[in-house]
């Protein structure tokens, strides 16, 4: 049985949580109500009790929020500003964040269960590094000028798509928010960003502080609402120029099949993963236990690139499986205020019940419980860290997204076997490998079809590095400057020239 923080159900025990100052839609350069006057409830996941109300986009409210995008795009300052300009405009945004960033980590751990620690150390401080680093490229963007075969003056535009529509997932409200809009404003795009509905209230407090840094009216607009309602109108709309969507692979889809439906516009994807972490016979043991156990309960398991599918050589899989097991039964799961706390509450019940489905089927299909499996305490989303052995390839719990604190885990023999089960997946967002071979580290990590593929680490993102999916875990990158040209367009210029002496 997993260790349960007695203190998770004392509320206010580690820290004053903040008053709710932003429930309503940001639409150009105000908080306003919804046009229907609806709204929905987001709920406190360490008690299953409601923090407030939040005013709920419809289809009619991203068309306001548009055509103040759009306006905001066509006859404001946002795009015509040099790009050292809106930088020194991020950059104030950035610095307003740095001076409210314990109140907006208390938001996003009473709003997504995320332990305050983390938020407060890792979380805001790699969003300020995004949206400093797109602020730093904003005077950085640049055409080319070509020497052609014919007597003509030929160079490039880079110049911004236009409205942008962005949506972002629950799990890294924070991270997912600046990764999206940061480099799309860099560029001079105007943006239309919904929060995940689980985890909205960041959001709004970004977009107040994103108001008094200056960024003009309409540039940035931020309308929470649900995924079938608001996000579907943004996947649709006629007038926004370009989708960039994170989350499930299903609701990728059906992004896709509107913007396809409707102008056409492009769309990048950050979709669904099932990574795989294969564990060689030269790995110190110690040390992939904590990497594989870290790999699958950090942020609950509420991961993208989650290490879900463990793969240990014969050789180290007895002694690999002993010490797991031992280390996930002492892991702390409790209030994610508690600096104790490793774990915190799943984000919402929707997500809770489907992690315990999930391990159901595991149980019915006949893979072998090692631990976990069960909630712990009497109120609030948690659920025990778990660990599947005896799990066959065709079953559920080794082919879907759980998104939980669910590790699979099985033995290999051979290198070659371990690529073969590694890319048995309809996925491929992120993979790990642990070895002190460079041989098999490189030639593996050739093998593997996924975007990212970590050696003896895991998470290791940085702003500089593409991130994004093959397979069905989507298209289109984030990070980089490869980030910042999917919200440029280059516009070809010629001129001819005539009896140029030097043609």
């Amino acid at each position: 049985m997993s260790n349960l923080s007695n203190d998770h159900n004392h509320n206010d025990s580690f820290i004053k949580i903040p008053t709710i100052k932003f429930t309503k839609l940001f639409i150009n350069g105000e908080f306003v109500d919804s046009v229907s006057g609806k709204t929905f409830e987001t709920v406190d996941p360490r008690t299953e009790e409601v923090i407030t109300e939040i005013a709920e986009a419809t289809k009619e409210d991203v068309g306001i929020a548009v055509k103040a995008a759009r306006e905001a795009f066509d006859s404001g300052p946002w795009p015509r500003m040099t790009g050292a300009e809106r930088a020194k405009i991020m950059l104030k945004w950035a610095e307003l964040i740095d001076q409210n960033l314990e109140e907006i980590a208390a938001l996003d751990t009473i709003d997504g269960g995320k332990l305050y620690s983390w938020c407060k150390t890792v979380d805001i401080p790699a969003a300020t590094n995004i949206l400093r680093y797109y602020a730093g490229a904003a005077d950085k963007i640049h055409g080319q000028v070509f020497k052609t075969s014919r007597n003509l003056h030929l160079y490039t535009l880079m110049e911004p798509v236009g409205v942008i529509g962005q949506i972002i997932p629950w799990n890294f409200p924070t991270i997912m928010f600046f990764t999206k809009a940061s480099p799309a404003l860099a560029a001079g795009c105007t943006v239309v960003l919904k929060p995940s509905e689980q985890t909205p209230l960041s959001a709004l407090f970004y977009a107040h502080l994103a108001k008094l840094a200056g960024i003009p009216d309409g540039v940035l607009n931020v309308v929470p609402g649900l995924g079938s309602n608001a996000g579907a109108a943004i996947s649709s709309h006629m007038d926004i120029d370009a989708v960039s969507f994170t989350g499930s692979t299903e609701t990728g889809r059906e992004v896709m099949k509107a913007a396809a439906m409707s102008n056409l516009k492009p769309v990048s994807l950050e979709l669904g993963g099932k990574s795989p972490v294969l564990i060689f016979d030269d790995a110190d043991v110690d040390e992939a236990v904590d990497l594989a156990l870290f790999g699958i309960l950090h942020n609950k398991g509420e991961i993208c690139v989650a290490f879900s599918r463990v793969y240990v050589q014969e050789g180290i899989y007895d002694k690999f499986e002993k010490k797991v097991l031992e280390k996930a039964k002492n892991w702390v799961v409790g209030d994610p205020f508690d600096p104790k706390v490793q774990q915190g509450p799943q984000t919402s019940k929707a997500q809770f019940d489907k992690i315990l489905s999930y391990i159901e089927h595991g149980k019915k299909e006949g893979a072998t419980l090692l631990t976990g499996g069960k909630k712990l305490g009497n109120k609030g989303y948690y659920i025990e860290p778990t660990i599947f052995t005896n799990v066959k390839e065709d079953m559920l719990v080794s082919q879907d997204e759980i998104f939980g604190p669910v590790m699979v885990l099985s033995k290999f023999k051979t290198i070659e076997e371990a690529i073969k089960t590694a890319n048995n997946t309809r996925y491929g967002l992120a993979a790990g490998i642990v070895t002190k071979n460079l041989n098999i580290a490189n030639s593996v990590s050739r093998s593997i079809r996924a975007g990212i593929i970590w050696i003896n680490c895991f998470f290791a993102f940085d702003i500089d590095c593409p991130f994004g999916g093959f397979k069905m875990s989507g298209f289109g990158k984030d990070y980089g400057l490869e980030a910042l040209h999917k919200y440029l367009q280059a516009k070809s210029v010629a001129t001819p020239i005539y009896n140029s002496p030097w043609l």
